[in-house]
């Protein structure tokens, strides 16, 4: 049976640079002291787009080019695009469909949005694998994913304003007869924070009926701790590796989300994973949602921690909350 692996991956951010300093002063303004957040976040610097030309779309755009002229394929040599977004420039047509018309992809070609919230890319990643896997149609998959959160987060919220960046992650899955590639994944769900992050705050039915004001198109925030998913995440990847023989240690790359530096070297411990495995991007790029376990991915190759055949570890969660975890052969 033919192997479902990542044939190659590559990023996209823009080229403004944030620091701390400056959302410690915006807070600091306002008397709200966030040093203790970001340290505890693990937070340094972001990348942000700073410009009306720039948004989600263009961002996976961009990676998605990247990586084409990086295998040295089109557009017709993808079979399926996926898209996986919270903040999808628009809601219809599918966000994937306009990859398709910029990269100039094949008549035949699958194309779907996806959203699992920051577990999306994840999430998509997963489930394109397990599609082609059953499908022989599809020998090359386009995922992509990408987040814009800065124009829909409250800058009174010290969470959302000062935690995240922006950045596009787009990998090619290609069927290969001489690999393993994906190997096996394990959800988990528990609602009992649902409500406490959602957009729009007031619904898309009401903002029909209503129209738009300004600020209601933001994000509703209630802060809660986010480590309640560290004893559940723990508890599904040590079921997956246990239910595929997989000896912890001989995971060479452990690619979470990088909301939390703390969840990070919880969740590794917890499941046995050496804390050098354990890949962090968050210092350099902030919180970029949906991406985040792939921009942690393409660091991992480009500094050549990992090699062909290396086992990969994928963890992250989605608002509400929804973990997602899968194990493959890079």
């Amino acid at each position: 049976m033919a192997g479902i692996r990542i044939k190659d991956i590559d990023i996209y951010h823009p080229s403004k640079k944030i620091d701390n300093d400056f959302f410690i002063q915006h807070f600091d303004e306002k008397g709200i002291d966030i040093r203790g957040l970001l340290t505890a976040l693990g937070r340094e610097s972001r990348y942000s787009i700073d410009n009306e030309e720039e948004n989600s779309l263009t961002m996976a755009f961009e990676a998605a080019s990247n990586v084409l002229d990086k295998t040295g394929l089109t557009g017709a040599d993808i079979d399926l695009i996926a898209y996986a977004s919270q903040t999808p420039e628009y809601i219809f047509p599918t966000n994937s469909l306009m990859i398709h018309r910029l990269i100039g992809g094949a008549s035949h070609t699958i194309c779907i949005d996806s959203n699992a919230n920051c577990a999306g890319m994840t999430a998509s990643v997963e489930q394109v694998s397990r599609q082609m896997m059953a499908n022989p149609r599809i020998r090359r998959a386009l995922v992509i994913g990408s987040d814009h959160v800065a124009p829909h987060a409250d800058r009174n919220d010290p969470v959302y304003y000062a935690n995240f960046g922006d950045a596009a992650a787009a990998v090619i899955l290609e069927r290969d007869e001489n690999s393993v590639g994906f190997i096996d994944s394990i959800y988990q769900t528990d609602t009992c924070v649902y409500g406490n992050s959602m957009f729009p705050a007031e619904g898309m039915a009401n903002l029909g009926r209503r129209g738009v004001g300004k600020g209601e198109f933001n994000v509703k925030f209630i802060p809660f701790d986010d480590s309640i998913c560290v004893d559940a995440a723990s508890e599904s990847i040590n079921t997956l590796l246990s239910d595929n023989g997989i000896a912890p240690e001989t995971i060479k790359a452990a690619c979470f989300s990088q909301l939390s530096l703390p969840n990070i070297r919880a969740v590794s411990d917890k499941t046995g994973i050496g804390s050098d495995a354990a890949v962090y991007i968050g210092d350099e790029f902030g919180y970029t949602s949906t991406s985040s376990p792939f921009v942690a991915l393409h660091k991992a190759v480009t500094t050549g921690k990992i090699e062909r055949g290396d086992k990969v570890l994928f963890w992250t969660v989605g608002a509400g909350w929804q973990n997602v975890a899968f194990v493959m052969e890079y």
